[in-house]
């Protein structure tokens, strides 16, 4: 296999110094899009381990492909500078500071949740991850929206939803739809390659085999840890362009398919995966510790996190042609447009479960004009949980 084409000054950083410069960044990290701009303070202007294009192309690999972005990013980087094992040390690097914080807040809330302030707190916080999922709607609108076609195809993707689809099915159609509406257009793709590889390095393949078999001894000996595992797995494969466009299919497959928590249990899942470092991902970590413990979450999040490692190691070799085509391009953009409505429809569900009332309105607006303002989300979040204690 060739080697990849590195862009960086100075020796390859040791897999120990990845590891712990992305454990440093993952631990001070907070809210969703905005983590890839810190990796990037670290890796161009701090490291000078790549140049700004070398990142941007890693960046716009992560936006095309499913899984978790800002995760997939820092195994980008460890790939490009010491192959799999670099992408192994920096992905695990950024996201164990998020997870040991998780599965922390996850314990404590199994504990504490229905202790008077506990349920005042997570009662403003429900409020507030309302606004937060509809200004994430705004946001994805404003970005993916471009046109009648791309309107329509949001809409077509809400109403489904609405109506109890499965949002596989949505995506999938939403893809089909992207394709017919784009046949006679030219879509914008990207040229050039962001490594030179050319097929899949021996570690991948074994790192496949090992999931495999785990998922097998699941299966035989712990069949609920399995079912867990495998939905996790399935979520992230249908997580294009982020986190968000992923809480549509876990809401629907955790609170309406499987009925293991209801709306408002896992809407404190996300309010707790916001006061936290990392990805919005990691409510499933919260979700497997509410279902089945410490070993729960730890197998949900391998579950989640799994499939963006591989898919960003996998699909390197094979992305200069995928990125060309413009068939990919088309059907993207149906998919893109469709998590819009997916995005507007979860909203309204979320709001639908909030017994509200003048403070609580008061508290939703006051949040929602601060992210539009861009104030980051932990300080919403952490102003809302004190308002919430005091007046809710």
């Amino acid at each position: 296999m060739k080697q990849l084409e590195l862009k960086f000054s100075g020796p390859a950083p040791s897999l120990a110094t990845l590891f712990t410069s992305f454990f440093e960044v993952g631990t001070t990290s907070f809210g969703g899009p905005p983590m890839v701009a810190y990796i990037r303070t670290m890796v161009v202007k701090e490291k000078e381990w790549l140049d700004d294009a070398s990142f941007q192309d890693g960046v716009a690999l992560c936006q095309t492909i499913p899984g978790i972005i800002t995760m997939q990013t820092a195994a980008y980087v460890g790939l490009r500078l010491r192959g799999m094992a670099g992408a192994a040390a920096s992905f695990l690097g950024f996201g164990t500071p998020a997870f040991l914080f998780m599965m922390l807040l996850s314990a404590l809330y199994v504990r504490t949740y229905s202790l008077p302030a506990v349920v005042s707190a997570f009662h403003g916080l429900q409020v507030i991850i309302v606004a937060l999922v509809a200004h994430a709607t705004l946001s994805y609108g404003r970005t993916s929206l471009k046109n009648l076609k791309d309107t329509i195809i949001a809409a077509v993707a809400a109403g489904m939803f609405g109506a109890g689809v499965n949002p596989v099915i949505v995506i999938l159609l939403a893809g089909f739809l992207g394709w017919i509406f784009y046949r006679g257009e030219t879509l914008p793709t990207r040229g050039g390659s962001p490594c030179s590889a050319s097929r899949p390095t021996k570690s991948f393949l074994f790192l496949v085999v090992i999931a495999a078999g785990a998922s097998l001894l699941l299966y035989f000996f712990q069949r609920n840890l399995f079912t867990l595992a495998s939905l996790m797995f399935k979520i992230t494969l249908f997580a294009f362009g982020g986190g968000f466009t992923a809480l549509p299919l876990m809401f629907h497959e955790v609170v309406k398919v499987h009925s293991w928590m209801d709306a408002q249990t896992f809407l404190n899942g996300i309010a707790i995966g916001q006061i936290t470092p990392g990805p919005i991902m990691l409510t499933a970590t919260f979700v497997g510790y509410f279902l089945y413990g410490p070993l729960g979450g730890c197998i949900a999040t391998i579950g989640i996190f799994l499939p963006s490692f591989l898919i960003i190691t996998g699909i390197v070799p094979y992305y200069d042609r995928l990125r060309a085509s413009p068939h990919f391009a088309k059907t993207m953009r149906g998919i893109l447009c469709s998590f819009v409505g997916l995005l507007l429809s979860v909203t309204i569900h979320f709001a639908q479960n909030i017994p509200w009332d003048i403070p609580r309105i008061l508290l939703a607006g006051a949040a929602f004009g601060a992210l539009l303002l861009r104030v980051e989300i932990i300080w919403v979040v952490l102003a809302g949980t004190i308002i919430s204690v005091l007046a809710l």
